[in-house]
């Protein structure tokens, strides 16, 4: 099998190679208006292409880390500005719940001292 993949490998090489070097077809390469044709049209055509995707990929990969830096960014100001909002809102709702702290406080108290006398009454 694996014998197999290389030579369906190399013969789709060979023929790519073949396709490149034997057959232009009608195609028109220009570098400066000046018209280039021959086996090294097809090289160059294939070079400066592939440059271009290589080009493009760079690129997209530049962009896409620029993206994730910037939006990571935003998103750290944006959940500090949250807690930043809530610690405000806390601020401000704090004095209006002093009426529900009250009994909550009695109760935390009377607990915490029948606590304390249980702990005191055990013997050591």
């Amino acid at each position: 099998m694996k014998k197999t993949a290389a030579f369906v490998i190399l013969f789709g090489v060979a023929l790519l190679l073949w396709n490149l070097f034997a057959w232009h077809g009608d195609m028109a390469f220009h570098v400066n208006g000046d018209d280039i044709d021959g086996p090294l049209e097809g090289l160059l055509a294939m070079l400066f292409a592939g440059g271009g995707v290589l080009l493009g990929g760079v690129i997209m990969l530049t962009v896409g880390a620029v993206l994730a830096v910037v939006f990571a960014g935003v998103g750290i100001l944006c959940l500090g500005g949250m807690a930043l909002g809530a610690l405000v809102l806390a601020l401000v709702v704090s004095p209006l719940l002093l009426p529900l702290l009250v009994p909550v406080a009695i109760v935390w108290w009377l607990v915490s001292r029948s606590r304390r006398n249980r702990v005191m009454s055990q013997p050591v």
